[in-house]
């Protein structure tokens, strides 16, 4: 996974965190609502927010183990190939440092 993807990722996440408050402070400002009709859609949107709050929650559980995945992944090269991290490592300290150089 990209690391845009990720950023995507914590975005929905984020999103769908501000869509559940909001559907759950409806749900509390209609509450005072009559009816078999309000009182239906109420149910129904509370059952959808916590199918929705589960689904969020196996989406971040997925992302952080593939996070561990790939930090694993990288751990393991380092210590397969020590030289090539430092290469890698010093070709990027070097690139950066010409970049923050030239301003």
């Amino acid at each position: 996974m990209t690391a845009s993807a990720w950023g995507n990722n914590d975005k929905l996440i984020n999103e769908m965190g501000t869509v559940i408050s909001d559907a759950e402070e409806m749900l509390r400002m209609t509450a005072d609502e009559t009816g078999d009709a309000a009182a239906s859609l109420r149910a129904r949107v509370k059952d959808r927010m916590n199918k929705t709050k589960e689904e969020l929650v196996r989406l971040q559980e997925a992302a952080m183990a593939k996070a561990h995945e790939v930090g694993d992944v990288a751990d393991e090269f380092v210590h397969e190939n020590p030289w090539q991290a430092i290469g890698v490592a010093a070709g990027i300290g070097l690139v950066v440092g010409m970049l923050i150089s030239r301003r």
